[in-house]
């Protein structure tokens, strides 16, 4: 079982009951109405827990109540954690951000530029080469087949570089064999780029990523119900979407993680739990130390790598407004807020989240001291969710 963070009532740490009640009220009120099977929400500020809950179903199917303890996947929420893996190797000298990726895959050594020509693309030679800094930032090149319809995006999934029946050096492999949408540097382009940054920290590390995940981030911060496959004897506690969207009757399947996971998905692939996230988070907004809780204080990263990771390194370079809304950059690994407006949601410059493809997401702003953990399994409302709870968490903040 997770080791909890400690915790205060809202009050003491400058956040309204009412508001979270208003919060509340607003989950139950989509449960009810069958539009979400069932959540768990958690809000921290200043170092403690000021509201944990459960709402809702666990599996819409068997109509077992949600628990705190529930296992969710999170998809690419995955996404933050292999991006801190990265940046602990880095801090241990053994590579650069400015390092060709092909210095460590040499596959990535012989990638083209797609060059698109009607329904059909050539090949062109990329004006330089992919680095670590690229994969971390999304500006490698690299997409995910079902963000397009170009003939580019079709010879992704052509290449079927999803599938389950894959090593992460398969996977890396066939990526390396296909066009890059766009040349290295100069598009934000969400992408399978962090599947590629956990083949390296394999090849770095020389353990597979599952190993190196648990051996030094999830054992380390007490996550422990944070892994590629969920253990039988946990199988339980696994939440499950409905088997229709209950807004446009779509088929809903999720990931099956009952079995253990041959393809080690850096960038999709983990479950956890609500307090895993927590803690992950909790380590995050204490500038890569968790020094909480029996124990003991662990530190995974230095304040300035931190630091640099919630910058902003896009400047000019746009993304997709959908992915990345107005006033925002990327880190490394991170949405940043870089604007206090221009977005639809709340914040403060500095923030920094992501978020999964069935529902899930969390958000960290240091100036408040706060950050929040959503867990559903609701793939296609995953925004309205995002939105909702973030502007209902910051509704509540009175001092």
């Amino acid at each position: 079982m997770t080791t909890p963070l400690p915790s205060a009532r809202p009050e003491e740490v400058g956040l309204s009951q009412a508001g979270l009640d208003r919060l509340a009220a607003a989950l139950n009120e989509r449960i009810v109405s069958g539009h979400l099977p069932g959540a768990v929400a958690l809000v921290a500020r200043h170092g403690k827990v000021a509201w944990f809950n459960s709402f809702g179903l666990l599996d819409p199917g068997s109509g077992a109540a949600m628990t705190k303890d529930a296992i969710f996947r999170v998809y690419s929420m995955t996404k933050p954690i292999v991006s801190v893996a990265v940046m602990m190797l880095w801090e241990e000298g053994r590579l650069l951000l400015s390092d060709p990726i092909g210095k460590y895959i040499p596959a990535f050594n012989q990638t083209k530029v797609g060059v698109i020509e009607g329904d059909t693309w050539r090949a062109a030679e990329p004006v330089r080469p992919i680095t670590v800094q690229d994969l971390l930032r999304h500006t490698s090149g690299l997409t995910y087949e079902f963000l397009g319809a170009t003939p580019i995006h079709k010879a992704y999934a052509q290449a079927r570089v999803a599938r389950l029946k894959q090593s992460n050096t398969d996977q890396a492999n066939e990526l390396a064999a296909l066009p890059l949408l766009h040349q290295p540097g100069t598009a934000w382009e969400y992408s399978r780029s962090t599947d590629v940054l956990g083949r390296l920290v394999e090849v770095v590390s020389g353990q597979t990523l599952g190993a190196f995940l648990s051996a030094r981030i999830l054992q380390p911060l007490g996550m422990t119900d944070t892994a590629f496959s969920v253990h039988e004897a946990q199988q339980h506690r696994i939440a499950e979407a409905f088997a229709r969207d209950p807004e446009n009757g779509t088929a809903v399947a999720l990931l099956d993680v009952r079995r253990p996971a041959m393809f080690e998905s850096g960038g999709g692939g983990l479950v956890a739990t609500t307090m895993d996230y927590a803690r992950f988070c909790a380590m995050l907004l204490g500038n890569g130390r968790l020094g909480n809780g029996p124990l003991g204080e662990t530190r995974l990263l230095g304040r300035k790598t931190v630091e640099l990771m919630t910058s902003d390194h896009l400047g000019p370079v746009m993304g997709a407004p959908d992915l990345l809304p107005p006033g925002h950059g990327f880190g490394l690994g991170f949405a940043v807020r870089t604007s206090a407006g221009m977005a639809t949601f709340p914040g403060s410059v500095g923030n920094y989240y992501w978020s999964g493809m069935a529902g899930t997401s969390f958000w960290i702003d240091p100036v408040e001291r706060l950050f929040a953990v959503l867990m559903i399994q609701a793939p296609v409302q995953r925004e309205y969710y995002r939105l909702l709870f973030r502007d209902l968490v910051y509704a509540a903040v009175a001092d």
